[in-house]
């Protein structure tokens, strides 16, 4: 069994800004496959079952999620390495994206308190850039906004892309 999970914050104020593109990953590809993601309160995350993956969303703050991660490999026995973490990325311009195993956080809070809970970067990671805030926009402030509509439109491209990848690696 594998996890395929998309953090984010849970309230809808956050629904659509650029920390929450790992929900808006697992949104789209639950949509394609034409599956529910239910609530499922004890592990703080809403899940769906496709063939032999799960795929979910975490319901804890961004800096919180690795507590839902955790949960979820205990419960179901799931090894680290079959672990597929989505998440935004201030590294990587606007619509980049990276598959990685086994790669540090970067200071990205959602990936350290995964790592932190799970005791291993040993896991795979879709990493998703939205760009680095300019001027002197604190990066707080800059995950927490939406993207531009030129910027959505690039954004839609990629999570597509994403998606497909994703399916992918379901069928195998």
């Amino acid at each position: 069994m594998q996890l395929i999970i998309g953090l984010g914050n849970p309230d809808k104020d956050y629904q659509f800004t650029r920390h929450n593109l790992g929900h808006q990953v697992i949104s789209r590809l639950s949509v394609k496959l034409q599956t529910k993601l239910t609530s499922q309160p004890k592990f703080n995350a809403n899940l769906s079952k496709v063939k032999n993956t799960l795929l979910g969303i975490t319901t804890e703050y961004m800096n919180n999620s690795g507590l839902s991660v955790q949960k979820i490999l205990n419960y179901y026995k799931i090894e680290p390495q079959n672990l597929y973490l989505i998440h935004d990325d201030l590294d990587l311009g606007v619509g980049e994206w990276k598959k990685q195993f086994d790669r540090g956080p970067a200071g990205h809070n959602g990936v350290i308190s995964t790592i932190n809970h799970i005791q291993t970067q040993q896991f795979w990671r879709y990493r998703l850039g939205i760009g680095h805030p300019e001027g002197n926009m604190p990066v707080e402030s800059y995950v927490l906004q939406p993207f531009t509509p030129n910027e959505k439109v690039i954004i839609d491209q990629t999570i597509d892309k994403i998606v497909e990848d994703l399916i992918a690696l379901i069928d195998t």
